[in-house]
């Protein structure tokens, strides 16, 4: 038996396409699912509401300042 975790995104019809091993798609195949939703990652609920909060730059000719080179450190001893 092979366990298998995955998120997948229904088709418009609603039905979900799950990709099992080439050797075992002439097989018949048992299938124990557990359906559920998946929050939105959190950075982009984040994001909305920092927009929201704060605005957000919309010059389309907007470009961050130059960072300069970056500095030499030190290796850590292993």
């Amino acid at each position: 038996m092979n366990m298998i975790a995955t998120i997948l995104k229904p088709s418009p019809d609603g039905t979900l396409h799950v990709p099992v091993p080439e050797a075992w798609r002439k097989l018949p195949i048992r299938i124990k699912a557990e359906l559920e939703p998946v929050e939105p990652p959190l950075a982009a609920a984040y994001s909305a509401e920092w927009r929201s909060a704060f605005g957000s730059i919309t010059d389309a000719g907007f470009e961050p300042p130059p960072r300069g080179d970056a500095r030499k450190v030190e290796p850590l001893d292993a």
